[in-house]
C-alpha cells in the first residue's frame, strides 16, 4: 500500500488527476482485505490492485465515470452478482469497492511523509467524498468539513489504528457501524472509511552474506523495514544491500541489545552468520525476546551442534523450541535467491498462521478470515 499512497501524493502535487479504489469490506474468499487501495489516473495509468487483477478493468470503467464528473460511488462485486463472470470475480469472495476522485485536500503528503519516517498514521475518507483526515499520534490534518465530525473521527480512527484495523466507520447520531464506530451527541451522521498503516513489520537479518542481499531485497518488497548487521567491515556495506533501510557495522548482540525495545511480535529475526562467536550471543537475545519469528541458517548437523551449545549457555527447551532451524521451507530451491524465497515464505507462514503445505492439500478457504 505505500507505493500507492506515495504515486497518489506524487500525482497530487504534480496537478495529475487520480481516481483511488478502496476496498471497504470484504467477504469470504476475497483476495484483499478492507484498506487496500489502487489508482486510476486520468491518462489510464494504474497502480495497485484490489482484487489481484479479478474487477480491475470494473474499477476503471466507474473510475472513467467520476472523471466525467460523477460522484464518488460503493461498487459491489461478488461471485454470487449476475455480472461475477463479467468482471471476473470468480474466487467465491465479495469485496466493497469506494471510487472516489483524489482532490487537492486530501492531505496524501502527511500520510506518505509518515510512512517514510515508519509513523502510525491513518486517512479517513468520506463516503461522499467531502474533505479527508490524515490522524495519527494525536495530531490531526485536514477536515472532512465540520470540526464536531473532524474530532469524533479522529477519536474514532486512532482507536482502530491503534489496533491495526481498516475499514467503515460511522460518527454521529446514526446506529455506529464498523470496528471503531461512535455516535456522540450533537454531531451529524456521516459514513467514512479508515486506512490505517501501522509501523512496518521488522525483518533484521544478522550476517551479510551472499544470501542476506535476496533475503533483504525480498524483505523489502513485501513491506519490512529490514536491517542488515554485520562486524565485519567488508561485508557491512551497504552498496552491496540497496534495499535495505540500513546496513549496520556491529556486533550482532550488541547491536540487538541497544534496538530490543522495538522487537514486536511481527519482527522477524534471521541469523545467517555461520559462525558460533556470533550467532549464539544474539540468538539467545532474540529467543528471549517477543519476536514473533527467529531462524538460523545451517545444516541439520549445525543446527544440532548450536542447538547444544544454546541450552549449555542457558537458553531454555521453551526458549529453543522458538528456533527455525534449518531456515526456511522445503522448496527444494538452491542458491541465495530461492533460499531467500524458502525462508521468506516461512516467516510468512508463521506470521499469519499457515501450515507451507500446497494449498492442493488443503480443503478449507484459500484466504483465512
Amino acid at each position: 500500500m505505500r507505493h500507492v499512497i506515495d504515486q497518489a501524493a506524487a500525482w497530487q502535487r504534480s496537478g495529475t488527476r487520480c481516481v483511488m479504489a478502496t476496498v471497504v469490506r470484504a467477504w469470504g474468499s476475497a483476495p484483499h482485505g478492507p484498506g487496500t487501495s489502487m489508482l486510476v489516473a486520468e491518462d489510464g495509468r494504474i497502480v495497485g490492485s484490489v482484487s489481484g487483477g479479478c474487477v480491475e478493468a470494473a474499477v476503471v470503467a466507474a473510475a472513467e465515470e467520476v472523471f466525467a464528473g460523477g460522484p464518488p460511488v460503493v461498487e459491489r462485486w461478488g461471485v454470487g452478482d449476475e455480472d461475477a463472470f463479467a468482471v471476473g470475480l470468480t474466487c467465491g469472495g465479495t469485496i466493497q469497492v469506494l471510487i472516489r476522485e483524489v482532490r487537492a485536500e486530501v492531505p496524501l503528503d502527511r500520510v506518505s511523509a509518515d510512512l517514510a519516517a515508519g509513523v502510525p498514521v491513518a486517512l479517513v475518507t468520506p463516503a461522499d467524498g467531502v474533505g479527508a483526515l490524515a490522524v495519527g499520534g494525536g495530531t490531526v490534518n485536514g477536515s472532512l468539513g465540520d470540526p464536531a465530525v473532524d474530532r469524533a473521527a479522529a477519536l474514532a480512527a486512532e482507536g482502530m489504528l491503534g489496533r491495526g484495523e481498516s475499514g467503515p466507520l460511522t460518527v454521529g447520531e446514526g446506529r455506529a457501524d464498523g470496528p471503531g464506530g461512535v455516535a456522540p451527541d450533537c454531531v451529524p451522521e456521516r459514513r467514512l472509511l479508515v486506512q490505517s498503516f501501522a509501523v512496518r513489520p521488522r525483518l533484521m537479518i544478522f550476517g551479510a552474506s551472499e544470501f542476506a542481499r535476496p533475503l533483504a531485497e525480498f524483505g523489502a518488497a513485501l513491506g519490512y523495514r529490514v536491517t542488515v548487521c554485520d562486524a565485519r567491515p567488508s561485508f557491512a556495506d551497504a552498496r552491496r544491500f540497496p534495499a535495505a533501510d540500513e546496513v549496520v557495522r556491529d556486533l550482532p548482540d550488541r547491536w540487538f541489545r541497544a534496538h530490543e525495545h522495538l522487537v514486536d511480535a511481527s519482527t522477524a529475526v534471521c541469523v545467517l552468520t555461520h559462525d558460533h562467536r556470533y550467532d549464539l550471543p544474539v540468538l539467545t537475545l532474540a529467543l528471549r525476546s517477543d519476536a514473533g519469528y527467529v531462524g538460523a541458517m545451517g545444516s541439520r548437523r549445525t543446527h544440532e551442534d548450536r542447538s547444544a551449545r544454546l541450552l549449555a549457555a542457558g537458553v531454555s527447551e521453551a526458549e529453543l523450541a522458538r528456533l527455525c532451524s534449518p531456515i526456511g521451507l522445503d522448496l527444494g530451491g538452491r542458491g541465495p535467491e530461492e533460499t531467500a524465497l524458502s525462508v521468506l515464505a516461512e516467516v510468512v507462514a508463521v506470521r499469519r498462521g499457515g501450515g507451507g503445505l500446497p494449498l492442493t492439500a488443503g480443503t478449507g478457504p484459500v484466504h483465512r478470515t
